[in-house]
């Protein structure tokens, strides 16, 4: 769970409320995904998030307990850079990206966010460095 937050539609009739829940799941093993569920009870949003999150899975390979290579994505307005570090390093990022990254299972790496912090787009640029991550590690192995 990395956050729910009450979200409002203005109508010509009131507010509208409604939750927003933003969710990640994985297997600790180099699989992991995140979704984002909307209804008006948290527990439904919560479910609706959850069902995303497995959806969009993805897996990557891992480097004892650390990412293989340095990588760096932009979504929208945040900027994330992800880069290996020694076993005993520990983890070094955000919160958001922490949980993220908790999830596929890396123990030992150093992020940065640069730009915005908002969690759905920190969690989309992450998602878009570990698949880039993904591709670049396919290509290697077909290229040998």
């Amino acid at each position: 769970m990395i956050e729910i937050r009450r979200v409002t539609k203005v109508t010509k009739g009131g507010k509208r409320l409604k939750f927003r829940a933003i969710v990640v799941c994985g297997n600790q093993k180099g699989e992991a995904g995140f979704g984002v569920g909307k209804a008006s009870e948290v527990p439904e949003a919560i479910r609706k998030a959850r069902e995303k999150a497995n959806k969009n899975r993805i897996s990557i390979s891992l480097k004892g307990s650390t990412i293989s290579a340095a990588v760096d994505a932009k979504y929208d307005a945040s900027r994330v850079i992800l880069k290996p570090a020694t076993k005993g390093h520990g983890l070094v990022a955000g919160k958001t990206m922490r949980a993220f990254l908790e999830v596929f299972g890396v123990r030992d790496a150093v992020c940065k966010v640069i730009g915005s912090t908002s969690a759905i787009n920190v969690l989309n640029a992450t998602y878009r460095a570990l698949k880039f991550l993904e591709l670049k590690e396919k290509k290697s192995v077909e290229g040998l």
